[in-house]
């Protein structure tokens, strides 16, 4: 099977930038394409009331943010050799995960390729996890990358 359209969750964190150097690799591997995505979940912010009357200037910040991690994730990319485009989604309701598979359909991806904090337990439940939530509900294959780190049990 080859993957020509690969959608990349992006947040700049450690674990995203492991599923980004997968997806480089498959992209380079099948002369495929990537769609680097940044949700912007807003749900949290508005659900605060000591947010109160600074919502739209944390917004326009997480706004402001999401757009640099993805100006410079799409330099390193370019870097690599690979095509990409990127994309901001701005996520009112529901999980970052629900826009990672709307937009993965949209896009018409072959394929996911995210990286995982691979938490357990507690941080688990308190936090959730998104990577678990798209391997649910996608309906194209999905490439979890485990973040470093995690011991063997």
């Amino acid at each position: 099977m080859s993957f020509k359209r690969i959608l990349v969750p992006v947040d700049g964190s450690a674990a995203s930038a492991k599923g980004l150097a997968m997806a480089i690799r498959l992209a380079k591997d099948n002369r495929g394409r990537l769609l680097l995505l940044h949700v912007v979940e807003e749900y949290p912010i508005l659900a605060a009331p000591e947010a109160g009357a600074a919502i739209d200037r944390l917004l326009n910040e997480m706004v402001l943010a999401g757009k640099r991690t993805l100006r410079s994730i799409a330099r390193r990319v370019d870097g690599a050799g690979v095509r990409a485009q990127t994309q901001l989604v701005e996520q009112f309701t529901g999980r970052v995960a629900d826009a990672v598979v709307r937009e993965a359909k949209r896009w018409k991806a072959d394929l996911i390729v995210m990286g995982t904090h691979g938490r357990r337990g507690v941080k688990r439940a308190l936090l959730g996890s998104d990577a678990e939530t798209v391997v649910r509900y996608s309906t194209l294959p999905v490439l979890l990358v485990p973040a470093a780190g995690r011991g063997r049990r």
